[in-house]
């Protein structure tokens, strides 16, 4: 794997002088300040490529700008509204600017409305340090109580809306304030959460259009980006629902081993790749992450490696996001899955055959707690993460070297 950092420019409070001590080669990023739908220009890329090859002393970091993260799709595409044309148009034509500057991976999402969801940010753990935590009885509330979404209380398993109605029925304003904007967070980067009215606004838009004309959406927006990316060289890769059930009322396309099977075969070009984010998949016990990167291993162009403790049994239940190789994913079997994908790759002469990874969130922990850093995103939380995941794979990776393919694990 290529050990990458996600970094979300400038304002970020872990810099490139930090990123250089983690031990990471490759940078993770976007250019969060340009609207969804926008071009993405040549001057802006390269600005941000600039800031990236260089320390705050002027002298070269070593890094590299390796994958896009996120190239957002629009709300009006995945809702084939409004300017949805205009809004491809450019999103093609920021693929041909990316490629120009050497950037060829390329990580989205088709998720409605809001992207990853929480309702703590700052949940802590025995250890003392803090974690993301999604608690079901918590978003029930926000759902139910706080939206005032109508039908909400019957899309939640029954003890769930006991358990929300209880909860609120003693629940101060700053708890009720908490939860609300921890839910709205938005996309990790972005300048604004959103609002309760314009949650409500999107809802409205969205109560037509079911899992399948969703799909179909994205299978329209991928039969239209991916020739280019295809001809350009680039790989692009969806990632997946987070949390990967419904939520809200929303459609949700992209939770499962099935929902990715039916997209590469949908556009079936290898171009047309995925993100396998195992915290996010691992939120569901039905989900077999290392069987996934066995069956699909060879769509799979970018790796976020992170861990979550399902806390619940139930469909939709609750879970906080674990240290990496402490929670309900099978992070050696996984690693193993993905060495024995990068071997056959390098057998088979493939140009990729080095899938770019990152540590995906992290506890905070140490200097992380009171530092103010982007939720989910600590530097020392993150670091623990990375090099835990860097020890399990060069072990894996040796014992390949001895023994030949690895069994499953």
């Amino acid at each position: 794997m290529k050990h990458s950092w996600r970094w979300f420019g400038p304002n970020d409070l872990t810099r490139i002088d930090d990123i250089v001590q983690t031990g990471a080669t490759g940078i993770v990023s976007a250019l969060h300040h340009v609207p969804d739908g926008d071009l993405w220009t040549p001057q802006e890329i390269a600005r941000r490529q600039q800031q990236i090859a260089n320390r705050s002393d002027g002298t070269p970091s070593g890094l590299t700008w390796d994958v896009v993260e996120s190239l957002p799709v629009s709300e009006a595409i995945k809702k084939q509204k409004g300017e949805w044309r205009t809004h491809i148009a450019n999103y093609k034509q920021s693929l041909e600017n990316l490629a120009a500057a050497g950037i060829s991976t390329i990580c989205y999402n088709f998720m409605p409305v809001i992207d990853w969801t929480r309702t703590d940010l700052r949940w802590k753990v025995g250890h003392g340090g803090t974690t993301m935590r999604y608690d079901a009885a918590d978003f029930a509330i926000f759902d139910i109580f706080l939206l005032q979404r109508p039908g909400a209380d019957r899309e939640f398993a029954e003890e769930i809306v006991e358990a929300a109605g209880e909860r609120f029925a003693t629940m101060d304003n700053a708890r009720k304030t908490s939860i609300a904007a921890a839910v709205m967070a938005g996309l990790p980067g972005a300048a604004d959460s959103l609002s309760l009215d314009k949650v409500r606004q999107h809802l409205a838009e969205y109560g037509a259009i079911s899992p399948d004309r969703l799909r179909a959406n994205l299978i329209d927006f991928l039969s239209e980006v991916t020739p280019v990316a295809s001809r350009l060289g680039l790989r692009l890769c969806c990632h997946p629902d987070d949390p990967p059930f419904p939520l809200m009322g929303l459609p949700r396309i992209m939770s499962t081993e099935d929902d990715y099977r039916r997209i590469i075969e949908a556009v079936d070009d290898p171009a047309n790749g995925i993100t396998l984010c195992s915290g996010a998949l691992g939120a569901r016990s039905d989900n077999d992450l290392p069987g996934m990167m066995q069956r699909l291993g060879h769509r799979v162009h970018f790796l976020h490696l992170r861990n979550v403790l399902r806390e619940s049994d139930i469909a939709g239940g609750s879970f906080h996001e674990s240290e990496h190789l402490g929670g309900s994913v099978d992070m050696v079997a996984l690693i193993g899955a993905i060495v024995n994908e990068e071997a056959s790759r390098r057998d088979r002469g493939r140009a990729d055959h080095q899938i770019p990874m990152r540590p995906d969130h992290g506890q905070e922990i140490l200097d992380d707690i009171g530092r103010g850093g982007q939720p989910g995103y600590p530097l020392i939380g993150r670091m623990k993460g990375l090099a835990e995941l860097r020890g399990v794979e060069r072990a894996l990776t040796a014992a390949y070297r001895s023994y030949g393919a690895l069994p499953s694990l």
